[in-house]
């Protein structure tokens, strides 16, 4: 799989392919349900998005060990190094360290704006030092960094069939939308690295504060207070979700089946998180394989369409549009999408 999906998007550089091909590595260990809408994009394009997310990922790993053996200081050079190696190989496009190589290539490629990169190195250095947010806003901003320029860093990749300024702030609200139901999913292991993502006022407004949260989590046991600020986060994340949704159809075609299988994914999380109880300070809150099964395959139908339609329009049209790209194959088969959620 990787090899063909790098042969259609031309990367013959072997030391390219290799960066490609670690960066599919994280982004499959990590972020399992991205991955998999991943495969539902046009074969050519799924390199680039594994290098956004690959980069994401291990950057976000330097931050989020849970090894207590490394220290805050370590961390921190580490991520200096990461950011020094970051500005050379935008530059240059040549760097000794493969998610950074890869990076690079896809901002060349794709001419992606360096400040979306910026600005997630900024987020990624305020989780060094800040372990709460006391309002929204304060969250949002962080956010900016951490998550909605994710999505404006795929809006190239992802092709757009309104302009894309205009699809520019509901692929941001997205990204925003994604990270805050990790929050939600995450407030327990978030507790254990010492970090409150939920906001304080959204918090308080329950009569909840970081310490109930860790006598909850310590204790095992469940308070009704809690319940009630995880059920407000959820209500607010699902608005996010809904400044997001606009921008689905202004996306090619051939994008939109991935990204609509990640919205309903995500969205499915915090359908998890309420069945389970909100007890999401206790345990992670899982989507059923046979769901994310169920909608992956759902979205290889609409895969299939978008295709034929594409087609159909290509027929009619006297001379190709030099402005999209090739749209290489399908994606993933039923039993291809089966072994993917098991």
């Amino acid at each position: 799989m990787t090899v063909r999906e790098l042969d259609a998007a031309g990367i013959t550089d072997p030391a390219l392919r290799d960066a490609y091909t670690r960066c599919r590595r994280l982004n499959a260990r990590h972020g399992k349900t991205y991955f998999l809408a991943t495969r539902l994009l046009p074969v050519e394009r799924r390199p680039a998005v594994h290098a956004l997310y690959g980069f994401a990922r291990w950057a976000d790993d330097i931050v989020d060990s849970l090894d207590s053996g490394v220290a805050t200081a370590a961390r921190s050079a580490d991520l200096a190094r990461l950011h020094a190696d970051l500005e050379r190989g935008l530059l240059d496009r040549t760097s000794t360290e493969p998610v950074v190589l890869a990076l690079a290539d896809t901002a060349r490629r794709y001419g992606i704006d360096h400040q979306h990169f910026i600005d997630f190195m900024a987020s990624m250095r305020s989780d060094l030092e800040v372990t709460d947010y006391p309002t929204y806003d304060d969250l949002r901003t962080y956010m900016h960094g951490s998550a909605a320029v994710i999505g404006l860093q795929m809006l190239p990749v992802l092709g757009t069939v309104a302009p894309r300024e205009e699809a520019a702030p509901h692929a941001a609200a997205l990204g925003v939308a994604f990270q805050l139901t990790n929050f939600l999913r995450d407030v327990g292991e978030d507790l254990d690295r010492g970090r409150v993502y939920l906001p304080a006022d959204l918090l308080k407004a329950h009569d909840v504060d970081r310490e109930l949260l860790y006598w909850s989590r310590s204790t095992g046991r469940r308070d009704r207070r809690i319940t009630e600020a995880l059920r407000a986060a959820e209500a607010l994340t699902r608005g996010v979700y809904r400044e997001a949704a606009p921008g689905l159809p202004m996306l090619d075609p051939v994008s939109r089946p991935c990204i609509r299988t990640a919205f309903v994914l995500y969205g499915g999380i915090l359908d998890a998180v309420a069945d389970d109880g909100y007890a999401v300070v206790h345990r992670r809150a899982v989507v059923p394989r046979r769901r994310r099964a169920a909608v992956a395959l759902d979205g290889l139908a609409r895969v299939a369409a978008a295709r034929a339609g594409a087609r159909a329009g290509a027929r009619k049209a006297p001379l190709p549009d030099p402005r999209r790209l090739p749209t290489g194959t399908l994606g993933p088969s039923p039993e291809q999408v089966h072994e993917e959620v098991a």
